[in-house]
């Protein structure tokens, strides 16, 4: 049986700094349908997030954006589409996120489910571009994605998100990301098991033997 005695640790992201960011509203509209489900969520806030390469890994908006990382077991993340691609925004939270932090790997093996808001036509350029991210990241994408088009006609004056086949869409991801977190996360140290490292680790420990 799975574990379903402690609720999922989810991570959103979002990539947009306005005000009226329709991101936020389309990842805070999901973090309230997925703690619905069970779930325990948690924000990252991107303002006041220097530039990757600006300053030293040590300022405190680096560190709570890694902390928040290896927190949780899943995340969100919701992206403007500009220019046919995510903003500067969401890419800088990513850039800032290492691949390993000595033997802490902060995204690998951590669930993922993308959205995006447009102001135009539907579009999936910026859900694309994610997607491949979260290849790079060593996350397991989950299947579904939610797109959300002319957003600001999406969206009550109070932030909440209209009725709609969009806003189902968005149940669907977050169920979706809810079942696939419970499903993994006690197996993903097992399934992200690489033959090619251990092989590499291997060879660094018969060279430190070696050179005793």
């Amino acid at each position: 049986m799975e574990n379903f005695d402690r609720p999922p640790k989810i991570l959103f992201l979002y990539g947009s700094l306005r005000e009226r960011s329709y991101s936020r509203l389309l990842a805070e509209e999901a973090a309230r349908i997925i703690e619905d489900f069970g779930a325990e969520v948690r924000f990252f806030d991107p303002r006041e997030l220097p530039l990757r390469g600006q300053v030293p890994e040590t300022h405190p908006k680096v560190q709570e954006l890694r902390e928040l990382s290896q927190w949780s077991e899943g995340q969100v993340w919701s992206s403007p589409e500009m220019h046919g691609n995510v903003t500067g925004i969401l890419k800088n939270q990513i850039d800032w996120i290492p691949l390993s932090l000595g033997a802490v790997r902060p995204t690998q093996g951590r669930t993922l489910a993308l959205m995006q808001v447009s102001g135009g036509s539907q579009s999936f350029n910026a859900l694309n571009t994610m997607r491949i991210l979260g290849r790079w990241m060593r996350m397991f994408t989950i299947p579904n994605q939610s797109s959300v088009a002319k957003a600001y006609q999406e969206f009550h004056e109070d932030g909440t998100m209209k009725e709609s086949s969009y806003r189902d869409r968005v149940v669907d991801v977050m169920e979706e990301l809810y079942k696939f977190t419970v499903l993994l996360r006690d197996h993903s140290e097992y399934l992200t098991d690489r033959y090619s490292e251990r092989k590499a680790h291997a060879q660094v420990q018969e060279k430190a033997k070696q050179a005793v």
